[in-house]
């Protein structure tokens, strides 16, 4: 096994039965989801709890928006942020920079800014690490959110089966902690690690969430007033849920849905979706043949709005380079597609190692 299989920590039912994948009944699903909130059974199992009591907050705004609130410029507003730009700044930072590191920020107050662009909702340690596993074993037994093992799997995935192992030793805590540094999230030392389970500190960060939460909370009601302060946070809880929903359809639900001339990684069943693509750049096929890539829209139809943030960035400074696989794509792919030839099966690898200035010319 590589390093990034073991690094997740196995719920009781396994990831595997007998060398194969095992798909767990929904109650081992929600007993092993429950366990895993239980901060009262382990001090360690602090960052589930937090993470789905950020989500759970949500309904009451969710909730006062719906009967309270509702209008339609306001459902305009709060559609507006909470699926395109909730959705683009996730691509944007926990996909291609936490994840994929496809861009380098100019420095850390650049990095900081575009961290807390918005209002924060997922902690970078539950995305970053089980997204490196994923990429590792998509789709094979020990993939954190599986499309093989059903919807209910994936979506409680953040807590069941993301979470980091609590028996690391040193060394492998050490070079876990090299997939998360360039973040800035305040990282535990080994010792807090082994009180607390977790790369991130716990202190630190419901202390980020309380200042980001704040901040913007009074940034929207110095521009709308409470009505506004609602809108944006009730739909912050509808991208919240949303997000978690999205490796199960961008699998294609477990089944085969993969096109011809439209989705041309086959080692997965990864599938380029319209919806995610234009709202959030999570042209999803395509990141999976090109993970490391800066753009993921490719064809001419596929818009990438986290590519158009990264340059913008670039241009004015904040973004110093970044790594774009178009021209690998279309020369490797989508040429050969055109001409009824086979792909050139080149080479995703090759252009993941490739760099590009960002400086405007």
């Amino acid at each position: 096994m590589t390093f990034l299989e073991q690094v997740l920590d196995p719920p009781h039912y396994g990831f595997a039965k007998d060398g194969k994948f095992y798909r767990p009944t929904h109650r081992e699903i929600f007993k092993e989801f429950f366990s895993r909130l239980n901060i009262f059974q382990s001090k360690k199992n602090w960052l589930p709890f937090f993470s789905w009591t950020v989500a759970l907050f949500f309904w009451y705004p969710f909730l006062l928006f719906w009967f309270e609130y509702f209008t339609w410029p306001l459902f305009i507003v709060g559609f507006i942020y909470g699926m395109v730009i909730l959705g683009s700044h996730g691509t944007f930072w926990l996909h291609r920079f936490g994840t994929h590191r496809t861009f380098r920020f100019s420095s850390r107050w650049v990095s900081e800014l575009c961290r807390n662009a918005v209002i924060r909702v997922i902690p970078e340690e539950v995305y970053i690490i089980s997204h490196h596993v994923h990429h590792q074993i998509s789709e094979e037994a020990g993939d954190p959110y599986n499309v093989h093992g059903g919807w209910l799997y994936c979506f409680l995935a953040d807590a069941t089966h993301q979470n980091i192992r609590k028996d690391l030793s040193e060394r492998d805590y050490a070079n876990l902690c090299q997939l998360m540094k360039h973040t800035h999230v305040r990282l535990n030392t080994y010792q807090e690690y082994l009180k607390w389970g977790t790369l991130s500190n716990p202190y630190s960060s419901v202390a980020h969430y309380a200042v980001n939460w704040a901040f913007w909370a009074a940034v929207f009601y110095a521009i709308g007033g409470t009505p506004l302060v609602v809108t944006i946070f009730a739909w912050t809880g509808i991208w919240a849920f949303g997000v978690r929903t999205f490796n199960f359809d961008g699998h294609g639900r477990g089944k085969d849905r993969r096109r011809d001339g439209i989705d041309f990684n086959r080692k997965d069943m990864s599938v380029n979706q319209v919806w995610p693509g234009y709202v959030a750049g999570e042209w999803h096929n395509n990141h999976h043949l090109y993970p490391n890539s800066a753009r993921c829209g490719f064809l001419p139809y596929q818009a990438d709005l986290p590519w158009t943030w990264i340059k913008g960035l670039a241009a004015m400074g904040g973004i110093t380079w970044y790594r774009d696989c178009k021209e690998e794509f279309m020369e490797n792919y989508y040429r050969p597609y055109l001409a009824g030839q086979p792909p050139k099966e080149a080479a995703p690898a090759e252009a993941a190692v490739q760099e590009t200035s960002a400086t405007p010319a």
